[in-house]
């Protein structure tokens, strides 16, 4: 089976005209607050801010520097500068002793003695499985007895490939 694999996953779609929605989005915002103060600056002040906005605002929307949009760049530059800094170089450990009581070579026999006693041996384990003839819990499973002497319900169909060179047969299980 072949699945489509997408290219050029980067690209932004072009939603209003040949400007993607962020661009489109840049430049309205530029140009409503552009046109808002129209109404409270001289005109002469109007038009520094109105250049000062719409220049901004065409280099938010169209400039990439290393393959990143200049917006993402700029909230990044931002994070980094505020966000808490904590450099850390040549941290010294502390230092701490660690007292371990003394154990004799008798008592740890013992120990290692009482814990293996309770395990059984891998020898007797095999003996057990090969020649036991009660069941080891959760070795078998057990017989379904409603299915005894019953042919399972089973139904073959007939394909051919693709480039028609072979007929086959395929089990296909209804149950």
């Amino acid at each position: 089976m072949q699945f489509q694999i997408p290219q050029f996953i980067e690209v932004e779609n072009k939603i209003v005209g040949p400007l993607s929605l962020k661009q489109f989005f840049f430049l309205a915002a530029a140009g409503s607050i552009s046109f808002i103060l129209f109404f409270f600056l001289a005109f002469w002040l109007w038009i520094i801010v109105a250049l000062l906005l719409g220049s901004a605002a065409v280099a938010l929307a169209f400039i990439k520097y290393n393959g990143r949009p200049l917006h993402q760049l700029v909230f990044s530059a931002a994070g980094f500068f505020w966000r808490p800094r904590l450099y850390l170089w040549q941290r010294r450990q502390k230092e701490r002793d660690i007292i371990l009581p003394e154990i004799s070579v008798e008592t740890e026999r013992k120990n290692l003695q009482k814990f293996f006693s309770g395990i059984p041996s891998v020898k007797k384990l095999w003996q057990d499985l090969m020649t036991t003839k009660q069941p080891i819990p959760k070795r078998e499973k057990k017989a379904e007895r409603s299915n005894w002497g019953r042919k399972p319900n089973e139904k073959f169909e007939l394909f051919r490939k693709l480039t028609g060179e072979k007929e086959m047969a395929r089990r296909v299980d209804y149950r």
